[in-house]
């Protein structure tokens, strides 16, 4: 274990306003028997990431989080990537070794365990996902679900970057389709995992939604939705009214956060503990 009186760590993105890190990573210090700060670079120009990165390698911090929209364009900042930063071409944890700044990826096992623990006692009618997003969080859940042996397609607004997506990893059970694909009822009753990576009903827009509320989901579908402020997006009420499955991303934000603390302190911390603490800030939230 690496000891240290005062841990500085933080997260660069944008927005942050609806946060929960700040929280998680507190919780996890006070649950270590360590002292420090977690805090947010709310950065709304790209131009600001070099700047913050800059304290990390001064030693002004001693870890950083990234998240949307940046988890790729941070890297040109970086010294080296880990082999799963590198396959999957984006960045959520930042750490200094040996005066080198490093990008990891914590995103993809943060995924996959939870996936795991949610689906466990699931039965699904096929082994195709779909995919919403092309983005940084895009690439992590389509490297995880390539290595657990799903058949994936990709649809983004953009096509091509869709495509770009799909030929970066140079996977045969990769596919691509148009957006207006989506809500067709025919093409949605192929897949049993739908999982949305866009921030379309994210905090403050939380009337938005990357499907219509009248698209009929196909039963026995699980429908992950990364976004888990607010809890219950309108993408997770239509899986609902659909009586299908529906995950918001909180699980999986603790269990990469979990992996991201121990990159920099080299303590592993209980998930449950984090996870009671923030259920109950989301219950008081509730009673408001």
């Amino acid at each position: 274990m690496k000891i240290r009186k005062n841990w500085r760590l933080g997260l660069i993105g944008y927005p942050l306003t609806h946060s929960y890190s700040p929280l998680i990573h507190q919780t996890a210090l006070g649950n270590s028997g360590l002292t420090g700060t977690y805090t947010l670079f709310s950065l709304p120009n790209p131009q600001q990431i070099g700047p913050v990165v800059a304290k990390l390698r001064s030693g002004k911090l001693d870890g950083l989080n990234v998240t949307i929209p940046y988890k790729r364009e941070v890297i040109q900042y970086l010294d080296g990537l880990t082999t799963s930063a590198q396959v999957i071409g984006a960045v959520n944890t930042i750490f200094l070794k040996d005066e080198r700044l490093i990008g990891d990826n914590t995103d993809a096992s943060g995924f996959s365990q939870y996936l795991e623990h949610c689906s466990t006692g699931h039965t699904f009618f096929s082994d195709h996902a779909l995919v919403l997003g092309a983005g940084g969080a895009a690439c992590s859940v389509v490297y995880a679900l390539n290595i657990q042996g799903w058949e994936v397609t990709i649809a983004a607004r953009r096509l091509t970057q869709a495509t770009l997506l799909s030929e970066s990893f140079h996977h045969p059970n990769l596919h691509t389709a148009h957006w207006e694909a989506v809500t067709n009822h025919s093409f949605l009753k192929n897949f049993s995992l739908l999982v949305n990576t866009t921030p379309v009903g994210m905090a403050p827009n939380i009337d938005q939604s990357p499907l219509g509320d009248d698209v009929a989901l196909p039963a026995g579908m699980l429908v992950f939705d990364l976004i888990y402020n607010p809890p219950k997006t309108r993408l997770l009420q239509l899986a609902e009214k659909n009586k299908t499955t529906a995950i918001n991303g909180l699980g999986m934000l603790l269990h990469q956060a979990v992996l991201s603390f121990e990159i920099w302190t080299g303590i592993k911390v209980p998930v449950e503990k984090m996870q009671e603490v923030l259920n109950q800030k989301l219950e008081l939230e509730e009673e408001r």
